[in-house]
């Protein structure tokens, strides 16, 4: 599974340090105006808001931001109406991708992940093509030199965290679905500092890449989530370490 996490630091570290921030910033905006309408404006009775927020906070997103987005979901203030939608397909090396979309116009979405896909050596897949491979699961990752390790091992394992491994500077805690929110909130009442927080499809089995493909998968992912329209996307390849290591 460790693929599917090293992947999300990649990201946090390069939202942290580009121009990408700000498009960051939009999707979980995003995010947490549809968890609203779907679910109700109170993170209390809503757990899908609650981790919204939660993942919104620790990415330093404005709590105006917020309060506003969920105005929007709850239609006290005006906004769009976004449709979800998950594609499946195939990357370069026959890997395969989920791509999840929040959008108002679902033919330029489809258009665009079709256009990047095609354009990076992946193609589109029919539904239900490879989210057999793919299992809802909590992914939370803290940075290993701050963190005491044996505390944390004992806390998230004893909150219900199914895996816990160290990976290049990071720490991964994979949660079943249903645990997700005892285990963050146990970690982050220890005081450790939480780098990604979300629910995530992760991978049951990995494809190991050489660097080259590796590298071209990467590239496909970033395109993908460069457009507006799409929120996550998920594959099943392990990253080589020569690029964790460049990325770090």
């Amino acid at each position: 599974m460790s693929g599917h996490s090293k992947w999300s630091t990649i990201k946090h570290k390069k939202a942290a340090n580009d121009s990408k921030r700000g498009k960051l910033f939009s999707k979980l905006i995003k995010e947490v105006t549809v968890a609203a309408r779907a679910g109700g404006a109170d993170p209390e009775m809503n757990p899908r808001l609650r981790t919204a927020i939660a993942t919104a906070k620790s990415s330093n997103v404005p709590n105006d931001n917020i309060e506003k987005a969920i105005l929007r979901g709850t239609g006290e203030l005006e906004g769009a109406e976004y449709e979800e939608i998950t594609y499946e397909g195939y990357g370069p090396g026959g890997i395969a991708l989920m791509i999840e979309v929040l959008t108002d116009n679902r033919n330029r979405a489809v258009a665009e992940v079709r256009h990047v896909l095609t354009k990076h050596g992946g193609s589109m897949g029919e539904r239900g093509c490879v989210s057999w491979m793919f299992e809802k699961r909590g992914l939370i990752a803290v940075n290993q030199e701050s963190t005491d390790e044996d505390e944390l091992f004992m806390v998230a394992a004893e909150a219900g965290a199914d895996d816990i491994t160290p990976l290049s500077g990071t720490i991964e805690i994979i949660t079943p679905f249903e645990a997700f929110d005892s285990v963050r909130t146990a970690v982050e009442e220890i005081g450790i500092q939480i780098e990604v927080a979300e629910i995530s499809m992760i991978p049951q089995n990995m494809v190991e890449l050489a660097v080259k493909e590796a590298e071209q998968v990467i590239r496909l992912m970033e395109a993908l989530e460069d457009s507006d329209d799409v929120q996550k996307v998920y594959a099943n390849f392990d990253i080589p370490d020569e690029i964790l290591e460049a990325a770090a």
